[in-house]
């Protein structure tokens, strides 16, 4: 078990993309959350398995069709087990 946080950049607000990580991130039973930043960036913090977390990351790099990733930055750290499920905030 890992804590991942994810900082995504490029045209990520305003065309799904927060609601693309939630389903993804519930499929892969991740839990914790994603929101939009101030900056046009959406950030995303998930605890689970390492393979999950992985196969996330590709999935944020990816983005659903009318979203531009332009670069993902990612941190890893330990759990704190606070999160019940994964939810999307504004």
């Amino acid at each position: 078990m890992k804590r991942l946080t994810a900082i995504v950049h490029g045209r990520v607000q305003g065309v799904g993309y927060r609601d693309f990580v939630a389903t993804e991130a519930r499929r892969l039973h991740l839990v914790g959350w994603v929101r939009n930043v101030a900056d046009g960036d959406v950030e995303v913090l998930a605890e689970g398995e390492d393979t999950a977390l992985a196969h996330l990351v590709l999935m944020l790099e990816k983005g659903p069709a009318p979203a531009r990733v332009d670069e993902v930055t990612t941190t890893l750290g330990v759990p704190s087990g606070e999160f019940p499920d994964f939810r999307v905030y504004a």
